[in-house]
């Protein structure tokens, strides 16, 4: 396996590319959050039981829209970029006991998991991928099983949610200027054309005062917090 190092030097465009190689970047990674947290909108909206930590299966519900959503090309470079963010937190994280006690895995935990079951999805294609991603032998043989699994559970949800679509069960109310709001309202306009939910859905860029994203259950309401900008962009490799 190719080590990580090789996939940051071989994803990173130097002089002229590097401000669009830093907006891929940040793209990638607020697609990955915002699919997210509709992971989490669709376990409330729809009553999903969940078995095992509801963070854990917003991110595999990330992947999987990933997957029903993009093309092979675009979906292969937002995993990349959304990938490489995750390790780039792993790398900021200095207290083992948050990372222990917190709702999510930690974020090199959930790098690895995210590279298996996007590898997983498409083991024929996406070698390169998983080696430059550094996915270990003895995890790689078992992420199409995983990937499976990840399907089997969120499948018939995405089949009944698309089945009832086009539809306008979305609602962004954000800002239209800027650009973490044209890449979320980007992707609503792109779901409603897709699927349809069984019950409204609002979504906003808005201040929050951190970076941070998450779900509201009592507003039914994704919330993208415009902080989160700025910080991918420090973030960014």
């Amino acid at each position: 396996m190719k080590s990580l190092i090789f996939a940051l030097t071989l994803l990173l465009p130097l002089g002229a590319c590097a401000d669009e190689a830093e907006d891929n970047f940040v793209s990638a990674n607020l697609i990955s959050i915002f699919y997210h947290e509709m992971g989490h909108a669709l376990i409330d909206i729809m009553r999903l039981p969940v078995f095992g930590q509801e963070e854990d299966a917003a991110d595999m519900a990330s992947v999987l829209f990933l997957e029903n959503t993009f093309s092979e090309e675009d979906a292969v470079s937002i995993a990349y970029d959304s990938a490489l963010g995750l390790y780039a937190e792993s790398q900021n994280e200095t207290d083992p006991n948050e990372t222990a006690w917190g709702v999510h895995g930690a974020s090199l935990q959930r790098f690895y998991n995210l590279v298996c079951l996007f590898y997983g999805a498409n083991v024929d294609t996406r070698d390169d991928f998983a080696d430059d991603m550094g996915l270990p032998a003895a995890r790689a043989e078992t992420c199409e099983a995983e990937y499976q699994l990840a399907d089997d559970s969120w499948g018939p949800i995405f089949d009944e949610l698309f089945d009832a679509g086009p539809g306008d069960s979305i609602i962004y109310t954000g800002s239209d200027k800027g650009f973490a709001q044209e890449i979320i309202s980007g992707e609503v306009a792109t779901l409603n054309e897709l699927l349809a939910l069984p019950e409204d859905l609002e979504v906003t860029v808005e201040p929050c005062g951190q970076p941070n994203a998450f779900y509201d259950s009592s507003l039914v309401r994704v919330i993208i917090c415009t902080e989160f900008e700025p910080y991918l962009r420090k973030l960014a490799p």
